[in-house]
């Protein structure tokens, strides 16, 4: 019973309202003796029908009440510690928070905002906030500041902040200084040092993260969703990089020191290692905060003349700016609230980082997810606009050939390079880059082709303009060749294939442009679509007004060289009044001993194809024929369309065996059938066929030849008198030279030998003409040179490596 009246004293303010001097009195000791029957009899069983009386007695004692869920929390320590002796204990009510816990309370209430769920009911909280009055805030240079104080401010691995040069003050100082800017500031500093001070006000109190993030938005309710972001990154710079500057002038400036002291700030370069953690979160999330600001501003900043809000890509983009803007100074308020939990923070509480640093790498991986779905979005954007410049470039290229000009310039400048801040040209000649000038009001050839030139076009070719640069003064040497290689931009630009453009670059004695990506986009577009390059080399003729002479003057180049110039349709069809079928027109100047022959009146025979033993016995039968009439026969070998591996084996035996003559240079061979197809390319391009146009049919008959599988042979006798036959019909021939020799004497060797060919013709007969798809353009029908019906129409794809 003594004990119950002992205790009666204490146990009343467990069920009635408690008084001022009955408070004072729970601080006084109490034993062991003591404790144990009062938490026994009364603690056990307290619920919140207890608390409601303890929390309104401790109204009337004007002291705080203590808050449901924290009464609740403490509870547990309360009862461990009455169960030990206290020297000194409080009051329930006057319980004290540790320092650091309103911001632990402050991220750990907001983990489940982090679902997709309470996004869309977020969201619409947002949006209800947003109400803009239609006013215009550049805030490209505010943002310029702010990045300027964040980057400054954040805190480095090794130091404080960051060391700042001369040329960066001086820099800034010049974006800084503008009247406009000047202006903007005033009129917006206001509302920067409210928000700032809201945040900061709502952070102390540590309240909800998005009461306060929501609060900012109503602030900011009449500004569009960049300026919105862009003056709550302001106010948040402007506490950070206050707190930052303090802490930085620290150790050395007075005012510095008593600021810090008042606010008790720890000595951040003494504790750096312990509170690293904290600070490479915090810099970690200010990083994203920027990223994602900076793309929101951008879209803001692309050209309406090319892309809208009604833009499908851009429509999609501008959905998802709300949620980011969200997060973002839904960011700003976290960071702002670890700012302020710095305040008064003890050294005994600088370890406790890990659960605040990981609150801030969630918040960072989510704005850095933002930003990288932004970032998408925006590629897409400027792909669009990529698509609209390109499109306005070509249309404009397009009206710039339809017009006349006094001269070239504006037509290499739209086609090569419009600026004149760089030099465009590479002079093959002198190894050295020049300006576009070189080429006003000259006849220019422009070489189109990719970087897998054919080495022998680019051999030839070279020889062709060295021969033309050795009689400058002539008409024909008046023109200059540039070369545009057009590369694949979908492809990285690598090592390996800059060292591939250098090389050819350095081969080629005449102009090529200075690289591959100075030639737009539009310019390519251009060149395949209007001028059909592909993939096969085109040789594109400007006259000295710029106007395009010819589309593709490569085939005239083949067949003529120089003497094409200036390369017109005109002079083409005048070029082929001068020609007939003769031997010259065949070789031309790939073989100077045949030029003399024909001088000489010998007999010469061209023959080709694959099979050796066929070759053999074509060289051998030659040779009685040669016998039989006394006169020598000269006979070249010139193997096959397209040379590879075996006609190489074929030369080498030929020389072993000492059967004819050969070209030991495939490049000479290759020359030989391009210019017979180039032939029938520009026969075709003037409208000639085999029915009205005898060069046509002799061109056509000797590529159905190179088509076939076996050998063939052309027979001449000096310049005029020639004659053909595949492989078998004239070998037969040869063989029975017995029979028809006693003719050569009165008629002549060719005309015998085209009488004795007629006796063994048939009706029967197979030809095929195998024209390369990159040619040109191929005509719908084709008529058979040897008998005149059309031609079966087949698609042909060949992998040769031999």
């Amino acid at each position: 019973m003594a004990m119950q009246s002992n205790m009666q004293p204490h146990l009343q303010p467990l069920t009635q309202p408690l008084t001022q001097s009955q408070v004072q009195s729970l601080a006084q000791p109490l034993t062991q003796s003591h404790m144990q029957p009062l938490v026994q009899s009364h603690l056990q069983p307290l619920t919140q029908s207890h608390m409601q009386p303890l929390q309104q007695s401790l109204a009337q004692s004007q002291m705080q009440p203590l808050p449901q869920s924290l009464a609740q929390s403490h509870m547990q320590p309360l009862t461990q510690s009455l169960m030990q002796p206290q020297p000194h204990m409080q009051p329930l009510g006057v319980v004290p928070q540790p320092k650091g816990q309103p911001v632990q309370n402050f991220f750990r209430g907001d983990r489940h905002l982090f679902s997709t769920s309470d996004d869309t009911v977020m969201m619409k909280q947002v949006q209800a906030t947003h109400a803009p009055d239609g006013r215009e805030v550049d805030v490209k240079p505010l943002l310029n500041v702010v990045e300027d104080i964040l980057n400054r401010s954040t805190p480095g691995i090794d130091g404080i902040m960051h060391a700042t040069s001369q040329a960066q003050i001086d820099a800034f100082e010049d974006k800084t200084q503008h009247i406009d800017f000047v202006g903007m500031l005033e009129a917006l500093a206001y509302t920067i040092h409210k928000i700032s001070c809201e945040i900061s006000c709502k952070c102390s109190g540590g309240g909800d993260a998005h009461s306060t993030t929501l609060a900012v938005f109503n602030t900011l309710s009449s500004y569009s969703w960049d300026a919105k972001l862009v003056l709550a990154l302001a106010a948040f710079g402007v506490n950070y990089g206050e707190f930052w500057l303090v802490a930085h002038l620290y150790p050395t400036n007075p005012l510095a020191k008593s600021i810090a002291l008042l606010k008790q700030l720890p000595d951040l370069l003494e504790h750096n290692e312990l509170l690293r953690p904290r600070f490479e979160a915090l810099k970690n999330l200010i990083k994203e905060m920027l990223d994602v600001t900076k793309c929101i501003v951008e879209f803001k900043e692309l050209p309406p003349q090319y892309i809208n809000y009604e833009t499908p890509v851009m429509a999609a983009a501008l959905t998802h700016i709300p949620t980011a803007v969200y997060w973002v100074i839904r960011s700003v308020v976290a960071c702002s609230a670890q700012i302020i939990s710095l305040i008064g923070l003890g050294h005994e509480y600088m370890t406790t980082t890990t659960e605040t640093s990981w609150d801030l790498s969630s918040l960072g991986h989510k704005v850095s997810s933002i930003h990288g779905h932004l970032r998408k979005q925006l590629a897409l954007c400027y792909q669009h606009i990529d698509g609209k410049r390109h499109l306005e470039a070509y249309q404009t290229l397009v009206r710039l050939f339809e017009t006349i000009h006094i001269d070239n310039m504006k037509i290499l400048r739209a086609l090569i390079y419009a600026q004149d801040d760089i030099l465009p040209l590479y002079d093959g000649s002198t190894k050295k880059r020049v300006n576009l000038e070189v080429l006003r009001r000259k006849n220019v050839l422009l070489l189109i082709s990719d970087l897998d030139i054919p080495h022998e076009e680019l051999s030839i070719l070279d020889q062709m303009y060295r021969e033309s640069r050795h009689q400058p003064n002539r008409p024909e040497s008046s023109y200059e060749v540039v070369w545009l290689p057009v590369v694949d931009r979908s492809t990285p630009w690598t090592d390996d294939k800059q060292k591939q453009f250098e090389t050819l670059q350095f081969m080629m004695p005449w102009y090529s442009v200075h690289h591959p990506s100075l030639l737009d986009q539009a310019v390519i577009k251009y060149i395949k679509e209007v001028w059909k390059f592909a993939k096969k080399p085109i040789l594109v003729v400007l006259d000295p007004q710029g106007r395009v002479a010819n589309q593709n003057a490569v085939h005239m180049m083949w067949i003529w060289g120089s003497l094409a110039f200036p390369f017109t349709s005109m002079r083409e069809d005048a070029l082929w009044k001068e020609e007939s079928w003769k031997l010259e027109l065949l070789v031309d100047g790939i073989d100077q001993n045949i030029l003399n022959w024909i001088g000489e009146n010998k007999i010469i025979c061209l023959y080709g194809g694959e099979d050796m033993e066929w070759i053999r016995k074509f060289t051998l039968a030659a040779r009685a024929v040669s016998a039989a009439i006394r006169t020598p026969i000269e006979m070249v070998y010139v193997g096959k369309s397209n040379p590879k591996e075996r006609v190489r084996k074929n030369n080498g035996m030929i020389s072993a065996e000492k059967l004819s003559h050969f070209w030991p240079d495939l490049t000479s061979i290759w020359f030989f059938w391009v210019r017979l197809e180039s032939m029938w390319y520009s026969k075709m391009q003037h409208g000639k066929t085999v029915e009205n146009d005898p060069i046509m049919q002799e061109i056509m008959t000797m590529l159905s030849f190179d088509g076939s599988e076996q050998g063939w042979a052309v027979i001449s006798k000096g310049s005029a008198e020639m004659t053909k036959a595949k492989g078998e019909t004239i070998l037969t021939s040869f063989t029975d030279i017995e029979q028809w020799k006693e003719h050569v004497e009165p008629k002549g060797f060719v005309n015998a030998l085209t009488e004795y060919l007629h006796q063994l013709h048939t009706p029967h007969h197979c030809n095929r003409l195998i024209l390369p798809g990159t040619t040109g353009s191929i005509p719908e029908m084709v008529v058979c040179a040897e008998c005149g019906r059309a031609m079966e129409k087949f698609v042909m794809y060949r992998c040769c490596t031999d």
